[in-house]
């Protein structure tokens, strides 16, 4: 109505005050729901709540067909807490495990809740013969449904691009997987931690070339939770919030044929908006620890990148350099990423924020970076080259 104010302002600031996670593993014999909870039950008792404190549950679930449920989001809100209270499901392909915080910010920040449960889950096994049939009704059925692709298949070219255009050699993008897997062995949750070569990697079965067994993050099931409060609430439980500091998103067109797939322009644009409001000018020196989304080796390479840590076609080079290990200079994936703990791929992305989270608080364990850190970047990615969510935090 003309003349009135709103009532809603996106003017709280945001703490994340508990985390937890399932096991990342192949086939795991608990439901969906179950998962949900085991998750959710540990991020509320690190926040020190109970389920009746939570006002409002986010559920962040990709497509419907890899847990065989129809309305996932209605079938998990009974695990994820939501009893009695506002539920909501976000969906943004891969993007969905940054993108559910991102929408469990909004709930608090709005002033709509107080306390929120945010939980992503995802049960990739039941996928027969293997969940990349999951993905065939995807395809636009005029222009690409006829070529009979794969997931592996397009991103198998969009790597080629990638290393054409720039110069790069295989055995520099395997040194991701290297890096990741070798970083997953601290990672108690992780599902395929491992001591590998380069020569490993090069060695493993070509799938579409140049991708190959050990360039790709595995089939995985596993859940993860959050609590998010508003900092009134945040200074009575504990006396190390981490904030949320910026959020940022992208959908692009889905017209992956004539897109440049050397640069993700999708999660530059994200990246923009999250630095903006989290007052980031300089990425590569504002930000002390990152963790892009990894479910190819090069693609964390490619999405260092975009988040403009690293100048177009020279994330190999500071990756040979050390730059982006543990100890280095702007360490990336401390955790093992999804090429070491495991790719469910809704619950991957919020892995990755709670990684964020605990590196923020100083509770990784043996996950912890070297450097003190204040500043820290998980993203997601989703979709076909199409789809970004960011996230910024600092404590």
């Amino acid at each position: 109505m003309s003349g009135m104010k709103p009532n809603i302002y996106f003017n709280k600031r945001v703490a994340v005050v508990g985390a937890g996670l399932t096991l990342f593993r192949r086939r795991i014999w608990e439901t969906p729901q179950e998962m949900s909870w085991e998750a959710a039950r540990k991020a509320l008792d690190e926040a020190g709540l109970e389920l009746k404190d939570i006002d409002c549950v986010v559920i962040g679930s990709a497509p419907d067909a890899f847990d065989g449920i129809h309305m996932k989001g209605e079938y998990l809100s009974h695990g994820a807490g939501g009893i009695r209270k506002m539920v909501s499901r976000v969906f943004v392909g891969g993007a969905t495990g940054v993108m559910t915080p991102i929408a469990g910010w909004y709930h608090v920040a709005s002033g709509l809740c107080s306390k929120v449960l945010v939980v992503a889950e995802e049960k990739m096994s039941p996928g027969r013969p293997h969940p990349q049939a999951v993905f065939k009704y995807i395809w636009d059925p005029i222009t690409e449904k006829p070529l009979n692709p794969n997931l592996i298949w397009i991103f198998a070219m969009e790597m080629h691009r990638y290393m054409k255009a720039y110069n790069i050699k295989k055995e520099d993008i395997a040194l991701v997987s290297v890096k990741n897997k070798n970083n997953a062995i601290d990672n108690p949750y992780a599902q395929i931690p491992a001591k590998i070569t380069v020569e490993d990697v090069l060695k493993s079965e070509v799938l579409v070339w140049p991708v190959q067994l050990l360039d790709i993050s595995p089939v995985s099931d596993g859940a993860a939770a959050m609590v998010l409060v508003g900092e009134d609430q945040a200074r009575q439980l504990t006396d190390t919030p981490v904030w949320i500091e910026g959020v940022g998103w992208t959908l692009d067109s889905t017209g992956w044929p004539g897109r440049d797939l050397a640069y993700p322009r999708y999660l530059e644009h994200a990246a923009r908006m999250a630095y903006k409001m989290a007052g980031i000018e300089r990425p590569y020196k504002e930000i002390d620890v990152v963790e892009p989304y990894d479910p190819f080796d090069y693609k964390e390479l490619h999405h260092l990148e975009g988040l403009m840590i690293a100048k177009r076609g020279e994330a190999p080079k500071l990756l040979k350099e050390g730059v982006f290990d543990r100890n280095g200079d702007i360490p990336s994936s401390p955790s093992g990423g999804l090429l070491g703990v495991g790719n469910p791929i809704a619950a991957a992305g919020l892995m990755k924020t709670i990684s964020i989270y605990w590196q923020l608080k100083g509770t990784a364990g043996k996950m912890q970076v070297k450097k003190p850190v204040h500043t820290g970047v998980a993203q997601a990615w989703g979709d076909l080259m199409q789809a970004s969510t960011v996230i910024v935090m600092r404590n």
